[in-house]
């Protein structure tokens, strides 16, 4: 039998491979998600991204903030793909903007807020020691940037403790510093969000109340679908993945309403 030349077996070995390339089904390719990430929200979102990249193979580039200071950083230009605020007004105002994509924003969850300190038996279930004035220093986010804050100060309010507090009051960037300025001791208790207290799988630290909803307004919290990632389809599979069963079991198990 005559054998082949190294020349024509390489053309037939490449024939073959094209062939067999042309059989197989189209695949997506994998893609990374820029997203900007509220603080409270950034525990739960840690958890959806282990699920979402196991469905579609995406990955996500998280940014952890403030939603008052991510608006500023999108007008300005910032590159994100996706905003997963802590409130629904914010991305409202991207869309009539034009900062992001008409009718992508929804709902994806329902925050709760909670008054908390490091420390055991510190807060009573009933937030009673707000009234006490036994401490030097309550921290909160600032309500200027973060709802949450907002939130906060709106309970300060309604209980007629703003003025008699307002020395007292520690100011963080984010709920995540106002966190840290509670864990580290340098407040005695704050206001921050149950999903930073209450991590599925882990017992939960010092102590808290549930603030009721009574008492502030509505933490109802978009994600909105940005410029920058109008035409990326992992963009818009990470929204509807944020609608999906198992996104929805992991941002109830954080406390957080639906």
């Amino acid at each position: 039998m005559k054998q082949m030349s190294p020349r024509t077996r390489r053309l037939a070995t490449t024939t073959v491979a094209s062939l067999v390339l042309g059989l197989l089904p189209a695949t997506v390719m994998a893609d990374e998600v820029s997203v900007a990430v509220a603080a409270n929200f950034a525990g739960p979102l840690a958890k959806i991204a282990e699920g979402f990249s196991a469905a579609s193979g995406h990955t996500l580039k998280v940014s952890v903030g403030s939603t008052g200071k991510f608006y500023s950083q999108i007008v300005a230009g910032a590159p994100f793909e996706v905003l997963v605020a802590a409130d629904d007004e914010t991305p409202k105002r991207l869309v009539a903007e034009g900062h992001a994509v008409a009718g992508s924003n929804f709902s994806y969850a329902i925050g709760q807020l909670v008054l908390w300190s490091a420390q055991p038996g510190y807060v009573d279930d009933q937030g009673a020691v707000l009234a006490s004035g036994k401490f030097s220093k309550l921290a909160m986010a600032n309500p200027k940037l973060a709802p949450y804050g907002q939130a906060a100060l709106e309970v300060l309010q309604a209980k007629g403790l703003g003025a008699t507090l307002g020395p007292k009051l520690v100011t963080a960037e984010s709920i995540a510093q106002a966190y840290q300025f509670i864990a580290t001791g340098n407040a005695e208790l704050g206001f921050v969000a149950l999903s930073q207290v209450v991590v599925p799988g882990k017992p939960p630290t010092g102590s808290y109340w549930r603030v009721p909803a009574t008492l502030h307004g509505e933490i109802r919290q978009d994600a909105v679908l940005l410029k920058p990632g109008e035409k990326k389809p992992a963009a818009a599979a990470l929204l509807a993945y944020l609608k999906s069963a198992p996104a929805r079991a992991v941002i109830q198990a954080y406390g957080y309403g639906l």
